[in-house]
């Protein structure tokens, strides 16, 4: 059963993920509530069910992945509440292994992408509005820092700097508190890091 931490954070996610898209030029092919028809199928075989066409998935599917593969994945059953958010949305958009590194970067220990005692530890010791305040610096950080890698990914930076705004003011982040409301809807995944590929950190402005 979910746990009741993983259940209200739930809803923001879908926010963003939500609807069944088949475009042509979306790398992840046929997609329902941000599942795709290839993690669909492969989460069907796993429990032993024949595949079947993603626009039939159920809801109760649809919050086994999420769970299994991004908020457990990431470690978000471990984190304070408001931090196992910001680490859940993160997961999902930019990949678990991505999100370990911000959050390891974020209470100030090494970003190896290996959720130990280390990053454990760290996470108890640090000041949990300091924390949120440099994860979500360090995404967008992030985010900057792919643009500058491949400047063909700028057309997606709104969509990631929207969605990252909404996950800021969700959390009661200072700086966001009076900006317009904020467009919902579908937002570019970014390919998880492989191996021991360090950030794309863009430099921060003094």
């Amino acid at each position: 059963m979910p746990s009741a931490a993983f259940t209200a954070s739930f809803p923001f996610i879908l926010r963003w993920e939500g609807g069944f898209v088949d475009h042509p030029s979306d790398p992840g092919g046929l997609t329902n509530q941000g599942v795709t028809q290839r993690t669909y199928d492969a989460w069907r075989r796993r429990q032993g069910l024949p595949t079947r066409d993603v626009k039939a998935i159920e809801a109760s599917e649809v919050g086994a992945i999420y769970e299994n593969d991004y908020w457990l994945a990431s470690h978000c059953d471990v984190l304070p509440a408001a931090m196992a958010l910001a680490q859940f949305d993160t997961a999902v958009n930019m990949g678990v292994g991505r999100a370990v590194r911000i959050l390891q970067t974020a209470v100030g220990t090494k970003a190896d992408g290996a959720f130990g005692s280390g990053t454990a530890q760290a996470v108890a010791a640090c000041d949990p509005g300091t924390a949120l305040v440099a994860y979500c610096d360090t995404r967008e950080a992030v985010y900057r820092g792919l643009v500058v890698k491949n400047p063909k990914l700028a057309v997606f930076l709104k969509g990631w700097l929207n969605r990252l705004n909404a996950l800021r003011r969700q959390l009661g982040l200072p700086g966001v508190e009076s900006a317009d409301d904020f467009e919902v809807g579908p937002v570019e995944r970014v390919p998880d890091l492989v191996g021991d590929e360090p950030l794309e950190l863009f430099p921060r402005r003094p």
